[in-house]
């Protein structure tokens, strides 16, 4: 049996367990929906038109998925008025599966509900056991990094005003000995290398030039 339907201001030939696309319907997956405007019903001898509708007939089907069409580029131009314009479009759709074609007044008949799993008895999980806390290692590295460089004496520099630097910074630099505009200027690049290893900076030191910063504040102090 095949029915002809209207929906959508669109008609569709349809028969049971034909899967098809159709302008977008409200309902999640699994939902069931009912299509009225039926034009015409019946099978390859022997079908009966509507005028415009058949009387008592209906196709019912499924939501199978909810889903978006193909792309298309709207592009709207004005001569001489320098005007353009681009959008793209995707036009909602729904992929129904026909479940029933009904004649004379039928009714779908409902959904058995599914039945209910049986809850299963609870069990007692054996507590779990609690892991031993792992031994320190010889090799494991100290919280703060060992100094570097030797501190010279006397007040050190305000490190913060190198670009990048913030207090937090300023703190390690100091713990790894370097408290001067004048050794930050002097660094060598195995030096570089050394505190972009420690501090993980990974070329920040060149990236900001903070020897080209540093000279220019220890000449100016």
């Amino acid at each position: 049996m095949f029915a002809v339907i209207k929906t959508g201001g669109k008609q569709y030939k349809v028969a049971e367990k034909d899967v098809l696309v159709i302008e977008k319907l409200k309902g999640d997956a699994g939902d069931s929906v009912e299509f009225s405007d039926v034009l015409m019903v019946g099978t390859e001898g022997n079908m009966e038109i509507g005028t415009p509708l058949v009387s008592g007939a209906m196709v019912v089907a499924t939501v199978v998925r909810q889903t978006r069409g193909k792309k298309i580029v709207v592009f709207k131009k004005k001569r001489r008025k320098n005007y353009r314009r681009k959008a793209g479009h995707k036009q909602d759709l729904t992929l129904v599966e026909i479940t029933d074609i009904l004649t004379d007044g039928k009714k779908p008949a409902p959904k058995k509900a599914a039945p209910k799993a049986k809850a299963k008895p609870e069990t007692k999980k054996p507590a779990e056991k609690k892991a031993a806390p792992k031994a320190k290692k010889a090799d494991d590295k100290p919280a703060d990094a060992a100094p570097l460089f030797k501190a010279p004496e006397g007040k050190p520099d305000d490190l913060k005003k190198i670009s990048g630097v913030g207090p937090v910074l300023e703190k390690k630099l100091n713990a790894l000995g370097i408290t001067t505009y004048a050794q930050v200027a002097a660094f060598t690049k195995a030096e570089i290398d050394q505190v972009d290893e420690v501090l993980s900076f990974k070329g920040r030191i060149e990236r900001e030039d903070w020897l080209s910063q540093a000279k220019k504040l220890d000449e100016e102090k």
